[in-house]
């Protein structure tokens, strides 16, 4: 319980510092961060009512409170039964404020009928005062991603050996396998499990479908999950490592060969004090310098925590200086339309000794023959 009290110090800190009066956290990951509890996204309102001095107050549906852990020295909880308006509770609980800070994935109407109630409330992003807290990991944290890291890590490195078949299987049919195996390795959910094979890489994002996995083709997987870790509250797992089915064609084999460069790139760039934008560059400018620079696409990272994406991301323009406990992706990707992708992914812990990757299986382009 200590650690939310801990949490919750530091946000008021934060609120002083920004002249905000109240944290309001409704559905999203910053809910559970600094209560323990995770809201189902209903129409029905639950919000952590943060006063920047004075006790937080967690405004639930009664039908939920069964859920709600509840934690006397760190919030009380309000219930209310449908019939009943929430807004008012919150409103009442805003008395006298001039500026609220709102969670930033707050339903819209839940906004709209907050500002009716409260014409004359001022309202910020919520992450303006929750990212900067969120961002840097402690002990406790990176030791929930080094195991989330580890579970993922075993279940790619089966496939990695040939030790999981693939020819002759639908990329869905591989990826329902996966998702079996993230629960089996002690994840709460799945987050995603992408499979995609041959032409099909060349989507970041793809879904698996009902594409046939051959021989003489590449496999792209990236797949992550939540797993508990601090008090309950779960921590993510992300990783992307590709195979190929037999001997990789030449144009293929070099393509890897710089994305493998690249990543390394970005990896030995995190360190502490290193702008974020600096580690995107790190790992961009391999790639550029070989030619494919039209093909990597998207930024170099995200940061992960109790999400999957969030800050700080590695990303041209983010000036952000590195922090020890800043934890996020490396993730270059080669993506040319109509033939083939590649992407190498870990997820690394910026220390005052040096960037630290948390995925430890092998980075090289595996060849399997099943």
């Amino acid at each position: 319980m200590v650690v939310f009290e801990h949490r919750l110090a530091q946000a008021r800190a934060s609120m002083v510092d920004r002249k905000v009066d109240f944290l309001l956290l409704s559905v999203g990951a910053d809910l559970p961060y600094f209560c323990g509890y995770e809201a189902m996204p209903l129409e029905r309102l639950t919000m952590l009512v943060v006063p920047r001095d004075g006790d937080a107050t967690l405004v639930v549906p009664h039908l939920e409170a069964p859920r709600v852990v509840e934690r006397p020295d760190v919030f009380d909880v309000v219930t209310w039964r449908d019939g009943e308006d929430p807004i008012d509770l919150v409103a009442k609980c805003l008395s006298g404020a001039a500026t609220a800070a709102l969670g930033d994935q707050t339903w819209a109407g839940f906004a709209l009928d907050l500002l009716s109630a409260c014409p004359n409330l001022q309202l910020a992003r919520a992450s303006e005062v929750t990212a900067p807290i969120r961002m840097v990991k402690d002990a406790a944290e990176i030791e929930a991603l080094r195991h989330a890291a580890a579970a993922v890590d075993r279940i790619l490195a089966d496939v990695q050996i040939g030790a999981m078949p693939l020819i002759g299987r639908t990329e869905v049919d591989v990826a329902g396998q996966i998702a079996r195996r993230i629960i089996d390795e002690g994840h709460q959910r799945v987050n995603f499990t992408i499979v995609a094979s041959g032409p099909n890489a060349a989507s970041p994002h793809h879904e698996a479908g009902d594409r046939v996995i051959r021989q003489g083709e590449s496999v792209l997987f990236d797949i992550g999950g939540t797993m508990a870790g601090v008090d309950g509250v779960g921590y993510c797992s992300d990783i992307t490592r590709c195979v190929h089915i037999g001997p990789p064609p030449d144009g293929f084999a070099e393509l890897y060969e710089v994305l493998y460069a690249s990543q390394a790139a970005g990896v030995a760039a995190a360190t502490v004090g290193t702008p974020c934008a600096e580690v995107d560059q790190a790992a961009r400018q391999v790639i550029n310098a070989a030619g494919y620079g039209e093909f990597f696409i998207h930024r170099t990272g995200h940061g992960i925590g109790i999400e999957a994406h969030e800050h700080p991301n590695m990303v041209s323009g983010n000036e952000l200086p590195l922090a020890a406990g800043h934890t996020f992706s490396v993730e270059p990707g080669i993506y040319v339309p109509g033939m083939w992708g590649a992407r190498l992914e870990d997820i690394v812990v910026a220390t005052t000794d040096g960037p630290e990757p948390l995925n430890r299986i092998d980075h090289g382009l595996a060849v399997v023959d099943c």
